[in-house]
């Protein structure tokens, strides 16, 4: 089984590179992010691999870093996220995009990805919200309120940025850094202007 290779960059496609590594050609498929870390045809590279055999084909799946293999793996134990699928949800959100997603449990966002619809999407949330904090691979801990009524005003700070056309992970991020930066005992009106501020920064 191949984990890595590490070579020289031969070309790179809409959806794939090959990896030249001591005059062998292997083709690698990548997210969109992924090949657009890669320099240009000479340059040396590194990549994780992640290989799937089956009975008509053997495939390679490269990633940049850990945490972008690690949601692939994740992803693809999904009912209906095949490689393909999980590749285009990693091109189109980031690591961090995907870990905000799962905290607020933001359907839209995931629905940006080609190949996800609103029940796909629905379906990855409910699978895959637990066995990602599991795993430490989302990075943003949801919020530790101290009471109902302090949850309740974060709860509201999201839901008043969601009403002004944010999306459900960009309003949790935003909500999320004025607790840790005013406190839990601020009002929904505060967070609200904290929110907005970084929102349109």
């Amino acid at each position: 089984m191949i984990a890595k290779l590490t070579g020289v960059l031969d070309s790179i496609a809409d959806d794939n590179a090959i990896i030249d590594v001591g005059g062998v050609g292997y083709l690698v498929f990548c997210s969109k992010r992924t090949l657009g870390t890669f320099g240009r045809a000479g340059d040396p590279i590194s990549v994780l691999i992640e290989t799937h055999v089956r009975e008509d084909h053997i495939h390679l799946y490269g990633f940049a870093d850990r945490v972008e293999n690690d949601w692939f793996c994740l992803l693809t134990t999904v009912q209906g996220v095949g490689a393909k699928v999980a590749l285009a949800i990693l091109g189109t959100l980031t690591p961090d995009e995907l870990s905000n997603a799962m905290i607020a449990g933001d359907k839209v966002i995931l629905t940006r990805a080609p190949g996800v619809g609103p029940r796909l999407a629905v379906r990855i949330l409910a699978e895959l919200r637990e066995k990602a904090a599991e795993l430490s691979i989302i990075k943003h801990v949801e919020l530790d309120t101290k009471s109902d009524e302090e949850a309740a005003v974060v709860s509201d700070a999201i839901s008043v940025l969601v009403n002004l056309g944010y999306g459900r992970s960009a309003a949790f991020k935003a909500v999320s850094n004025a607790v840790q930066t005013l406190g839990e005992s601020a009002s929904v009106e505060i967070l609200v202007k904290a929110g907005l501020k970084e929102l349109s920064a």
